[in-house]
């Protein structure tokens, strides 16, 4: 049997953006675990309070931060998280909204403006924030969220599509023009990931669409999208924070401008 990886990132740091949520939570988790400090980035207060208090138990710095990706000024959240942790190693630009389901011809244009905000300037925010530190630190590690949308584009979903097909650009962009300062850029690339919350909320919306490639019963959907898989399961969260985890570390340290699939072998 395979020992299980173990990534030693003591004396690092690691900042998150949608740390309140749950792929943010699970590697907030898994990076303390492994000795990280941990920057949590968030507009949803409350719930980033309660992964901080979860991750008191690994007696590693934890500060949160109250912070809108879409907004140009993210860089001051960076200067604020370096003087409370005192560093920045890696960051997981992570944060993210999937949008409506809807087909081309009816997708609302508020709603595509919102998805492209967030999952395309919000990326940009953060990652050109996140170079600019690293460069001047010596280098480091980014990890931008991009998803399996962007590399099929699953029906119904234009705007999230288009929005990480933009991500793995960037990714491939960045990693080129950030090389020389030692700093690596990698997308990660998750398919089908639960049970949760944005499981359950997908399968429902592609059923309420009424498309030829779904059927209107929820509990149908979730097969048929499992069935999709050559698995025939779902990833985890942990197999997510698994990925991120492994292109931070020195394991890594040889790959750049890469898009890592967790796909369950699809």
């Amino acid at each position: 049997m395979t020992a299980k990886a173990t990534y030693q990132f003591a004396g690092k740091t690691i900042l998150i953006t949608g740390g309140a949520g749950d792929i943010g939570k699970a590697t907030a988790h898994r990076f303390a675990a492994n000795g990280a400090g941990i920057a949590l980035l968030d507009l949803n207060e409350p719930k980033m309070a309660n992964v901080a208090e979860e991750l008191k138990s690994y007696n590693v710095p934890v500060s949160t931060f109250c912070c809108d990706v879409t907004a140009s000024d993210v860089g001051k959240t960076f200067t604020d998280a370096v003087k409370q942790l005192e560093r920045i190693d890696y960051v997981f630009n992570n944060a993210g909204y999937q949008g409506v389901f809807a087909k081309t011809d009816e997708y609302p244009e508020d709603d595509f403006q919102k998805v492209i905000n967030i999952n395309v300037v919000g990326v940009f925010h953060i990652l050109k924030a996140a170079a600019q530190h690293l460069r001047d630190a010596g280098g480091g590690a980014i990890v931008n969220m991009a998803s399996y949308a962007g590399v099929i584009g699953p029906p119904n979903m234009l705007a999230y599509s288009a929005s990480k097909f933009a991500v793995i650009g960037m990714t491939q962009t960045a990693a080129k023009d950030l090389a020389p300062y030692g700093i690596r850029v990698n997308a990660l690339s998750p398919a089908l990931i639960g049970p949760g919350f944005m499981w359950t909320r997908q399968t429902e919306l592609q059923a309420a669409v009424g498309s030829q490639y779904f059927d209107a019963n929820p509990k149908v959907v979730e097969q048929q999208m499992i069935n999709s898989v050559p698995m025939r399961r779902l990833g985890s969260l942990a197999e997510v924070a698994n990925g991120v985890t492994f292109l931070m570390s020195d394991e890594a340290s040889y790959i750049t401008g890469f898009n890592l699939e967790v796909t369950g072998g699809q």
